[in-house]
């Protein structure tokens, strides 16, 4: 009976863990949904210009906006013969301000994984966010990545319109 127990206890004690874990990430990702919403009240590029201009570095497999350290980044994934990069985009302009090789193991693997989907694609992911921009009137794009999507090639992009975000999904195929 003891080890019933404890075993019991024991498990109450992981999901007390676990459910602390996920209501923090929850408050760590509204916290960060928020100052990227604030920050992106200030003009800048669209997310459809940015994959315009990072194609000059290869073909976009992903882009967003993010907000850290108190500024707003501008990035966007691309591949070329095999080789990934980050292309850092200015938000006011629109121009490609820095190309980074990507090294980083986890970086590296999302990277491929988001080539493979657009190795497939019939459709660029530029155009699969204009296609969730026409669907979603008064909602500006934050961030669209190439993804397999039930095996299928499908674009998942986050809007934002005032600092509501939603997530839909665009196939690519």
């Amino acid at each position: 009976m003891r080890r019933i127990s404890w075993t019991m206890a024991g498990a109450a004690v992981v999901a007390v863990v676990l459910t602390a874990t996920q209501a923090g990430a929850q408050a760590s990702d509204a916290k960060a949904q928020a100052e990227l919403a604030s920050a992106l009240t200030v003009k800048h590029v669209s997310l459809a210009r940015a994959l315009t201009s990072a194609a000059s570095k290869g073909r976009p497999i992903s882009a967003k906006y993010e907000y850290a350290d108190g500024k707003l980044q501008l990035s966007v994934y691309t591949e070329r013969a095999g080789q990934f990069f980050e292309v850092i985009v200015n938000h006011r302009t629109g121009k490609v301000a820095k190309t980074d090789k990507i090294t980083d193991a986890d970086d590296l693997k999302n990277a491929k994984a988001q080539s493979q989907a657009i190795a497939r694609a019939k459709r660029s992911l530029k155009a699969a966010v204009a296609k969730a921009l026409t669907d979603n009137p008064g909602y500006s794009s934050v961030s669209a990545t190439a993804t397999p999507n039930g095996g299928q090639p499908a674009a998942e992009i986050t809007l934002l319109k005032g600092r509501a975000f939603k997530t839909v999904t665009e196939p690519l195929a």
